[in-house]
């Protein structure tokens, strides 16, 4: 539960505008001098000072980190002295200032390394290892947001289900790597010739999933089309005997599950397979 409560916190922070964390920051540490000063110098703020230099190497970056590691570090000690503390050695703030941002420094490179570490943990349990594109279980958790997005909006979207036609053949022919290479070709050029918006997953095996959002029919033919024209020349550019069944699914107000959509989108793509492969066919849901 607190797992999922700091996930959750830490994701609406990420979500913010730089500018707003750089703010907030800011913000934070001038607020801890204001108190740090007003307490005087007796009740020691140094701890609290982690507070802005954690949240700015997790949420923002690592130099954000870092320069509001040598802002604590410096407002520590000008509160300090201005509270009126006494040294023995003019030098001693100082030193004490430098151990300090030594440690503030370490923190925000401790805490950047390990938000990086975790973001890279996340993207490679949502991406297919071979392609770069979505996994399956990645696709159901995207589409499914999107499929309730058209539902509340009453928005058409359409799913695109494509599968490799003879690409057994490859393997047997010319080794795993080379249909290796084949897959990556297909999902860069599905990738290349799809929007920003859309989504792209390899379900398995030579199976590819393209979700096209606030897409109708007729755009879905002219999409798919140019798709399916661009994979073909990919194909014939590696001079490799593949052909490609597709099955585009139209959904004018989906209220259908993700699992309903891919099951209907496949039995289309399996009914180009049993009359010939290397075609499209498209279908409407109206619910």
């Amino acid at each position: 539960m607190e797992e999922k409560f700091i996930g959750i916190v830490t994701g609406a922070l990420t979500r913010l505008p730089k500018a707003v964390l750089y703010l907030c920051t800011f913000a934070l540490v001038s607020a801890l001098g204001i108190a740090d000063f007003f307490s005087g110098f007796e009740l020691s703020f140094s701890f609290f000072y982690l507070l802005p230099v954690a949240l700015a190497a997790w949420t923002i970056s690592r130099l954000a980190g870092f320069l509001f590691s040598f802002a604590s570090a410096a407002i520590w000690v000008t509160t300090n002295f201005l509270a009126g503390e006494q040294y023995s050695h003019p030098l001693v703030p100082f030193w004490n200032g430098l151990t300090r941002l030594g440690f503030f420094l370490v923190v925000a490179l401790l805490l950047s390394s390990l938000r990086r570490l975790l973001d890279h943990e996340r993207s490679l349990a949502r991406t297919d290892f071979l392609t770069g594109t979505l996994n399956r279980r990645a696709f159901f958790d995207r589409a499914a947001i999107e499929l309730a997005r058209a539902g509340r909006y009453g928005r058409p979207l359409t799913l695109v289900y494509l599968d490799l036609d003879n690409f057994k053949a490859v393997n047997d022919r010319l080794g795993h790597s080379a249909g290796d290479d084949l897959l990556q070709a297909v999902a860069r050029t599905v990738s290349r010739m799809i929007r920003t918006v859309d989504l792209a997953a390899r379900l398995g095996g030579d199976e590819f999933a393209v979700l096209l959002p606030e897409t109708d029919e007729q755009a879905s033919r002219t999409i798919v089309s140019r798709l399916h024209q661009a994979l073909l020349q990919e194909a014939r550019s590696r001079d490799c005997p593949i052909t490609y069944s597709i099955g585009a699914l139209t959904c004018r107000r989906p209220p259908i599950g993700v699992e309903d959509l891919l099951h209907r989108a496949d039995a289309l793509m399996y009914g180009v397979k049993s009359s010939g492969k290397n075609s499209v066919r498209y279908a409407v849901f109206s619910g």
